[in-house]
């Protein structure tokens, strides 16, 4: 269901953020391209990182919250923090400051309908 077309440009990327060591930034300006919506692992990782980029560089970007999800994790105190909580602080840090997050749901709503 989610397997790429033969027309659709497939990015690899080795970091982070899909905007580092890539071409998606020219690859999205050479055609037009301004709106970004994001989904993938991790929410708190590579996922926050590129929606950050995304909104630095002038993309109007959605995250798409339940098609992102997060592992549990410990901080240096050794307080373990589980996964919904990881990835709801997450959403919360980028919500209205880098993009809209959106439920599949909503996104199809505003785009589709």
């Amino acid at each position: 269901m989610v397997e790429p077309t033969d027309e659709e440009l497939i990015i690899t990327k080795k970091v982070n953020s899909s905007f580092i060591g890539t071409n998606l930034e020219d690859y999205l300006k050479e055609n037009g391209i301004t709106t970004v919506v994001i989904t993938g692992l991790t929410t708190p990782h590579c996922v926050s990182t590129t929606t950050r980029m995304s909104g630095n560089l002038g993309f109007a970007t959605y995250l798409i919250s339940d098609a992102t999800a997060a592992f549990g994790m410990k901080d240096h105190n050794d307080t373990y923090y589980n996964p919904a909580t990881i990835h709801n602080i997450s959403l919360a840090t980028l919500h209205n400051e880098f993009a809209t997050i959106l439920t599949t749901e909503q996104l199809i709503n505003k785009f589709i309908k």
